[in-house]
């Protein structure tokens, strides 16, 4: 049986991704900050017959981490997807105003806490079979892609430098430690419609449903290899230029 791990699990992506690896039969260990506020999370738990069980998480903090490497011990776990994120608070990070407590925040939460995950549970990954670490990024972490000023970009800059700050370190550890087998993805969801993506991610305005990405996020996981490990790609397998 296929061990995932999933952060940000209790709502949006993180939570269909959760479903759906437990449809498929796999073992899902689902972190977030608060499992026992988490309704959605909970009946999950239930209903999928002991295939998920829920680990407290609060990725910014780094003795939450070290909590949830003691919880886990030596477990084998062949997939962890970091999908927690924020998207800071837009009129902190513009061409007008930086907040440097939000960037800070955004930067911690979006593109370290993935990083010292990462380094946690390698021990646990390569005890596993598939060896796959996995980042949700964003293609507004690209550096060569013009966005319009239509775009809600310009209101992100806190959160673009975030997912190319995760991206750089991610691409980093997909050279490092190939020699150990472990293979990385770096893989932009879509623009889906989440309580994340808020009133811009209503139904008329996000292209895609949390549960058609989660289908096409775990299918480009199970396609990844060591020829594709380190590189960017969206939902559908399409790459996306740094």
């Amino acid at each position: 049986m296929t061990t995932v791990l999933i952060t940000g699990a209790n709502r949006g992506l993180g939570l269909a991704l959760a479903r759906q690896y437990a449809a498929n039969g796999a073992e899902v260990i689902a972190c977030c900050r608060d499992p026992e506020r988490a309704e959605e999370l909970k009946n999950l738990v239930v209903s999928a017959a002991n295939q998920v069980r829920t680990v407290q998480l609060e990725v910014s903090d780094e003795g939450s981490i070290a909590s949830l490497k003691r919880a886990l011990g030596d477990q084998p776990i062949d997939i962890v997807i970091n999908n927690a994120g924020i998207n800071g608070t837009p009129q902190d990070q513009t061409p007008e105003r930086i907040d440097p407590e939000s960037w800070l925040t955004t930067l911690r939460v979006n593109a370290l806490a993935p990083m010292l995950i990462a380094q946690a549970l390698r021990g646990n990954l390569l005890r596993g079979r598939e060896k796959k670490l996995v980042a949700i990024t964003s293609d507004f972490g690209s550096v060569s892609i013009d966005w319009p000023i239509t775009t809600n970009a310009r209101e992100r800059y806190a959160y673009r430098a975030s997912k190319a700050a995760l991206n750089s370190g991610m691409r980093a550890l997909s050279r490092d430690w190939a020699e150990d087998g472990i293979l990385v993805g770096l893989l932009n969801p879509g623009f889906v419609r989440t309580d994340m993506t808020g009133p811009r991610g209503a139904a008329s305005a996000a292209s895609i449903s949390a549960e058609d990405s989660a289908r096409g996020l775990i299918s480009r996981i199970g396609d990844l290899t060591p020829a594709t490990s380190g590189s960017f790609q969206d939902y559908q397998g399409k790459t996306i230029p740094w």
